[in-house]
C-alpha cells in the first residue's frame, strides 16, 4: 500500500496511472485504491494549507504579492462570472479542482471566502472525480495493451 501512496503523492503526471496499475498488480481492490488516493489528498491538504495561508498573509504586505493577488482575484472573478452569476459556488469550485488541480481549487475556494474544511472538501471532491476518470481509463487501456509500460506511455 505504501508504494501506491507514494506514487499518488507525485505532484506531476503519471502518479495516478502508475499507482492504479501497481495497486492492481498487488491485488488491491478498487475501493482500497480509491481510499489510498483520498488519503494522499488529505496529506496534500495538510501540507499545502500552511503555504497557502502564508501567501495569503504576505499578499497584503509585500507589494508585488499584493498586485499579483489583486490581478488573480480580478481574473478569477471574470472567469467565474462565465459559469455562474452568484460567484464561485460549490459546483464551480469542484470543477476548477477537477480541471486544474486541487491546490488551485483550494486557492479559489479561499478567494471565494470558504474556510479550511469546505474549501478542501470542494477541492478533494473535484480531484476524486479526476482520479476516477484517469483510473478507469488507465484500467480500460491496460485491458487492451496488457502491458503496464505501454499503458503508461
Amino acid at each position: 500500500m505504501f508504494p501506491v501512496l507514494m506514487l499518488f503523492l507525485l505532484p506531476v503526471g503519471g502518479g495516478i496511472p502508475a499507482g492504479v496499475l501497481l495497486a492492481r498488480a498487488k491485488g488491491l481492490a478498487w475501493p482500497m485504491t480509491a481510499g489510498i488516493y483520498f488519503v494522499s489528498d488529505v496529506i496534500l491538504a495538510i501540507a499545502f494549507e500552511p503555504v497557502l495561508r502564508l501567501f495569503a498573509a504576505l499578499g497584503g504586505k509585500v507589494p508585488f504579492l499584493a498586485r499579483l493577488s489583486a490581478a488573480m482575484k480580478a481574473v478569477m472573478a471574470r472567469s467565474v462570472a462565465h459559469f455562474s452569476g452568484a460567484g464561485a459556488g460549490p459546483l464551480t469550485l469542484v470543477m476548477i479542482a477537477f480541471g486544474v488541480d486541487p491546490m488551485t481549487g483550494r486557492a479559489t475556494a479561499l478567494a471565494a471566502g470558504h474556510g479550511f474544511l469546505a474549501g478542501w472538501a470542494f477541492a478533494i471532491a473535484g480531484d476524486m472525480l479526476y482520479y476516477a476518470v484517469i483510473a478507469l481509463t488507465t484500467l480500460r487501456l491496460n485491458s487492451y495493451f496488457r502491458d503496464p509500460t505501454t499503458t503508461m506511455l
